[in-house]
């Protein structure tokens, strides 16, 4: 039996899919023969389950039923559950794990969205940038009631997200219901081939301001975010808006590296384990942007790798981080493979911001709590990158535009990264390595 480790955090992705995340992946030997040995206590239990297993062998009403497998596989699903860290610590069958690897590669086929479970339903984490899900007008912190008319309750995570899953154009319609709706919402969605670009960047127009969105922490988005970095300081940026919001999170790794082209030294996050130890993660040294002004946008969509990022942002005091309060991540996942091809994600640990602040159901709080209207919206720098500041406040999105106005106090005697002498006008790019 071997063991994988990595950061998932709170959820699985949803957008659903051929994949997930083989990059980050470390190898660790979590089972010792302390916990190997089955004490007469457990013994005992497992004899009332063999009991419950006899008697549904033999007495069951239809025979055809009695598959062995799918009865191991529920009773483990039951064990794990038990735990109570729904949506989190999970039961992964072979063909469940091998969807699980491919998330993190930024293509695959499904709607374009991550969904996690809260008060035992469903809740869509954020939808990806320009994403069916996005394109269809599904949300951060909508609850998923039905999905093709069948009712939620009661199904697992991986029940719901098998049962979203399909192929390329075929469509797949989701009963929402929204905070703040007094009726259910519906939506079908027509699955498709997501590319996410994990880091796109634009100069805000009339300002010396770059956006930078982060979309999701994978592989691809420290070299990506390097890319905007130096196009940004070519541009002449004296201040950085690094954008997280509806990022549900992504690999560990990744969120170091990013987090550590911002700080000059520190800690990024520390892991706490059962035993109460802890375990820093400290900055990696040589990060191009130790020295300019910053702020991070982040919303209850920021999850995971994304409240890892914001936390050693705050705690640091390298930033501002304004928006509303993130996710509040789970608990951080170790794979333990089983002999069959199945596994199991388990909770091994949980993280703290750098100052000792659990991230789990707590996430993080703004440091300025800004809301958007109820006619809002997130604007990308595809867009902001058209925009003056006062354009993007009648946009609707006043998250960005409040960044902005902190940032522009602070530019007037801010080098940057190096000193600018004329301002940027409406320069965008996307990077999608």
């Amino acid at each position: 039996m071997r063991t994988t480790r990595y950061i998932l955090s709170a959820f699985v992705i949803f957008a659903l899919i051929i994949g997930a995340f083989g990059a980050g992946f470390v190898a660790r030997g979590l089972l010792t023969a302390r916990y190997q040995q089955q004490p007469a206590s457990v013994e005992q239990q497992f004899a009332i389950f063999w009991e419950a297993w006899n008697i549904a062998q033999e007495n069951f009403v239809d025979p055809t039923a009695l598959d062995p497998k799918a009865m191991t596989y529920g009773a483990i699903r039951g064990m794990l559950d038990s735990l109570g860290d729904i949506g989190h610590t999970r039961f992964l069958t072979p063909k469940d794990l091998a969807e699980e690897r491919v998330s993190m590669t930024g293509k695959y086929s499904g709607i374009g969205a991550e969904i996690g479970m809260r008060d035992g339903r469903p809740i869509i984490i954020a939808p990806f940038d320009g994403s069916p899900a996005q394109q269809a007008g599904i949300q951060a912190g909508d609850y998923i009631i039905r999905v093709d008319g069948e009712d939620t309750s009661g199904l697992s995570l991986d029940e719901v997200v098998a049962r979203i899953r399909g192929p390329e154009g075929s469509q797949v319609t989701l009963t929402i219901m929204r905070p703040g709706n007094a009726s259910l919402l519906e939506f079908t969605i027509v699955r498709a081939v997501i590319r996410v670009a994990a880091v796109s960047w634009a100069m805000i127009p009339e300002t010396h301001i770059a956006h930078i969105r982060i979309s999701q922490f994978s592989a691809t988005a420290l070299p990506g975010l390097k890319d905007a970095l130096t196009a940004a300081k070519n541009a002449g940026a004296q201040a950085l808006i690094v954008d997280v919001r509806n990022n549900p999170g992504g690999l560990l790794d990744q969120a170091v590296s990013v987090a550590s082209q911002f700080l000059a030294s520190g800690n990024v996050v520390l892991e706490e384990r059962r035993d109460g130890s802890r375990k820093p993660y400290p900055v990696e040294r040589g990060g191009l942007a130790v020295d300019i002004p910053i702020a991070v946008l982040v919303n209850e969509g920021s999850a995971s790798a994304s409240e890892i990022f914001a936390g050693a942002i705050q705690d640091n005091g390298r930033g501002v981080i304004v928006g509303q309060p993130t996710f509040g991540t789970g608990t951080v996942l170790s794979t333990f493979n089983l002999s069959d091809g199945s596994a199991i994600l388990l909770g091994t640990a949980q993280w703290l911001t750098p100052s000792g602040r659990s991230l789990r159901r707590q996430g993080i709080t703004p440091d300025e709590v800004v809301a958007l209207p109820a006619d809002g919206t997130i604007l990308t720098p595809a867009k902001s990158g058209t925009l003056a500041p006062d354009e993007i406040e009648k946009a609707g999105d006043t998250q960005l535009a409040r960044a902005i106005q902190i940032l522009a106090q602070r530019t007037a005697t801010a080098s940057g990264f190096t000193a600018a002498t004329t301002v940027p006008d409406r320069q965008c790019a996307s990077l999608s390595r």
